[in-house]
């Protein structure tokens, strides 16, 4: 057992007692930190295509910067307030703040310790990542040239003295802070924007004896830094150095004080630049009185600083793996199975009519989901169409297929979450299209995000009207269907038909339902049904009988929902969770889990399917859907998991899926008791599975599709 917490003090105020069972659960946020380490093993693995590398780190970089801008922020925000209460594992937020600054700032030093690895291999391999004093003459005229004709134009000088107030550094902006001297020899402070429009990897020309496939780029901060004269004539540069900036994005949508949902989310975005600075980055040679006047500028504390080795702002290194076309580099392409069923009639309607039709993507594709939302919007027989929209990208094909519906005449309807995190701006534009074109567009429920997915189309089948439902555990985004791991059912069934068209009720309309025929629906029956079903499991077990759990979830946090797989787990019952990303549930525990393994594959793809398995005396059943087992997810979103009824698909499912995540022995981490984690390894004649190349290659494969 973990050893017990010390009580931590805030501002001499004794906090409140440390829950009793505070050693049974990792705390969330190291356990999603946890997460984002491993993401950096895949940019460490030297088994990943070299592209691939670069890549992970990007994401590294990526989900580092939101981690600050919403958990780090949130445990600033709880501290301001005065919070004090414990969570689940006996931390305060000040206590919490400390690991995880702790743990974020090891993060940032290794992902840096990693590209520098990597800096010599992408040589080697015709790549070349060049500091502007490495350019040759040539090289540097060039790069002259291209700053002349595209960075100057865009580049806006800010000074800051008496008559000009100190600039507005906004969110996730690199930034130059640069001392000029002018002609009497005062110094002066000035801040250069670097303009994120523009690549951050600027290319190069190499000599003509270069092999054709080699590649040069110059950073663009330091091409900036080399011809800052140009934006201060008559000045002497004295020096330059590089800093970034990350605010607190969390808006705080007052709902029942909007009178414009739209409006309000509008606002927010707009104020998201303007959020309290949680991270600033700067290059250690920074001296100290730029840094004072940085600090006292954005009221910062110490604890906000963080010194790093350039380049600064990771994730701009997506640009390098988009732009560089080395196939040679990246991960072997592959084309995505279309299912036989559908192959084989020109209409979907005919098809689902046949069977339910399950898509598991990206093995499968996501053009099915296309086609069924194209074919209802031209279908003279279909009525209706009404649909979810979490996430769905720039471009979205299934937005055009509802825009061609209401231009043929048919009756509309669609929920456009407008709160999905860091998507607000496209689904802004999505909402006001739509609703100008004449769609129903509604905003989703007060106090609750509508995070589930499912497209409803009502069609006049000439013997009846008939339902037809798209359901799944990913969004409408034929972007992301690409590198997310998501399930998909296409259905006719009439009791989930019936269920889609409670849901869009209760979304768009009042509804007081409680209960449906075959959907768990957060957040009227979803937390109770789950947990009936592990109850019943657990008292099976309890009376000897076979009792299994398998649940694949993005994040495992509810703390009820631990300790009934904890009772469970003493109960006998074998407990398998595939979690991704944080787990807060302790596997291991002598007398309480030792029946629960917990495991986590990063890979390739991003695992984003939800499932969930239980063996029911025999009697199995399996739910996909939109829901992580999350306190948030469970309480305070619009979730639908749905059944698998069709036997030959939930054997599937329990033969072909579930069994190749817990074989793997080369992606899998398994979680430890003490909230590490342990690489799976093969053992001795053991087959190496890696179940997302698995999936690749027997795509099609063992199943009627």
């Amino acid at each position: 057992m973990p050893k017990q917490k010390k009580k931590q003090l805030h501002n001499g105020q004794e906090p409140a007692p440390i829950p009793q069972d505070a050693d049974l659960f990792i705390n969330r946020e190291l356990a999603l930190l946890a997460f984002f380490s491993r993401v950096l093993e895949e940019a460490q693995d030297e088994t990943n295509p070299l592209l691939e590398r670069v890549k992970f780190l990007a994401i590294v970089g990526s989900i580092l910067a939101e981690f600050f801008m919403t958990r780090v922020s949130a445990l600033k925000q709880q501290i301001e307030a005065g919070v004090i209460e414990p969570s689940i594992d006996g931390l305060t937020p000040a206590g919490q703040l400390v690991l995880v600054r702790d743990e974020a700032t090891r993060l940032m030093q290794k992902s840096r310790e990693c590209l520098f690895d990597l800096m010599p291999q992408l040589d080697r391999a015709g790549i070349h990542i060049c500091s502007y004093s490495e350019l040759n003459m040539e090289q540097k005229e060039y790069t002259r040239e291209y700053y002349d004709q595209v960075i100057f134009p865009v580049l806006t000088p800010l000074a800051y003295d008496p008559a000009r107030p100190f600039p507005h550094i906004s969110n996730m902006s690199l930034n130059l802070a640069v001392i000029i001297r002018d002609e009497r020899g005062q110094e002066r402070f000035a801040r250069v924007k670097v303009p994120s429009t523009l690549p951050r990897l600027i290319p190069v020309p190499l000599p003509l004896t270069a092999p054709s496939n080699h590649e040069a780029f110059v950073w663009i901060d330091q091409l900036i830094a080399a011809h800052l004269e140009s934006l201060f004539p008559g000045m002497e540069i004295v020096e330059a150095h590089p800093f970034r900036v990350t605010r607190d994005a969390e808006m705080v949508i007052q709902e029942l004080e909007a009178d414009d949902l739209l409006e309000s989310i509008e606002r927010g975005v707009r104020q998201r630049r303007f959020g309290e600075v949680v991270r600033l980055t700067i290059d250690p040679s920074m001296p100290q009185t730029i840094l004072k006047l940085l600090v006292e500028k954005m009221r910062l504390e110490p604890e906000d600083i963080y010194l790093l080795e350039p380049p600064l702002g990771m994730s701009d290194l997506f640009g390098l793996y988009s732009e560089v076309d080395r196939p040679d580099l990246k991960y072997p392409p592959f084309v995505p199975h279309y299912p036989r069923i559908l192959a084989e009639t020109d209409d979907t309607f005919v098809a689902v009519r046949r069977g339910d039709i399950l898509l598991h993507h990206p093995y499968d594709s996501f053009l099915p989901v296309i086609e069924f939302l194209q074919e209802a919007a031209r279908d003279p027989q279909v009525l209706a169409i009404k649909m979810t929209l979490y996430r769905v990208g720039k471009n979205a094909p299934v937005v055009k297929a509802l825009l061609d519906a209401v231009r043929n005449g048919k009756q509309v309807a669609v929920m456009v979450e407008l709160k999905a995190r860091f998507d607000e701006e496209s689904n802004i534009e999505w909402a006001k299209q739509l609703e100008s074109e004449g769609v129903h567009v509604v905003y989703g429920l007060l106090g609750l995000k509508t995070h589930s997915k499912i497209a409803l189309v009502v069609r006049d089948d000439g013997d009846e009207i008939r339902r037809y439902l798209h359901l799944s555990t990913g969004n409408y985004n034929a972007g992301t269907a690409l590198v997310y791991t998501d399930l998909g059912l296409l259905t006719c069934d009439p009791d989930m038909g019936a269920d889609g068209s409670d849901v869009f009720n209760y979304l768009t309309g009042y509804s007081a339902k409680t209960d449906y025929r075959k959907f768990l629906v957060a957040p009227i029956n979803l937390r109770s049904r789950l947990e009936e079903f592990i109850e019943r499991e657990t008292a099976h077990a309890a009376r000897g009988k076979k009792a299994r759990i398998i649940i694949k979830t993005n994040s495992l946090v509810d703390q009820s929902m631990i300790k009934l797989l904890y009772k469970a787990s003493q109960a006998g019952v074998k407990i398998d969770l595939l979690v991704r990303g944080m787990c807060c549930l302790r596997p291991g525990l002598p007398g309480i889990s030792e029946n629960i393994r917990v495991t986590s594959i990063v890979g390739r793809f991003l695992e984003h399917s939800r499932i969930y398995y239980f063996y029911n005396g025999g009697e199995e059943q399996v739910y996909l859907g939109s829901a992580d087992v999350r306190t948030r997810n469970l309480d305070r979103r619009v979730e639908i998991l749905f059944p698998i009824q069709d036997a030959q698909l939930v054997r599937h499912i329990r033969d072909n899926i579930l069994p190749i995540y817990l074989a793997d022995n080369v992606k899998a981490r398994r979680l430890q008791a003490d909230g590490s984690y342990v690489r799976v390894t093969p053992r001795d004649g053991e087959e190496r599975i890696n179940a997302q190349e698995w999936f690749i290659a027997h795509r099609g494969e063992n199943h009627s599709m």
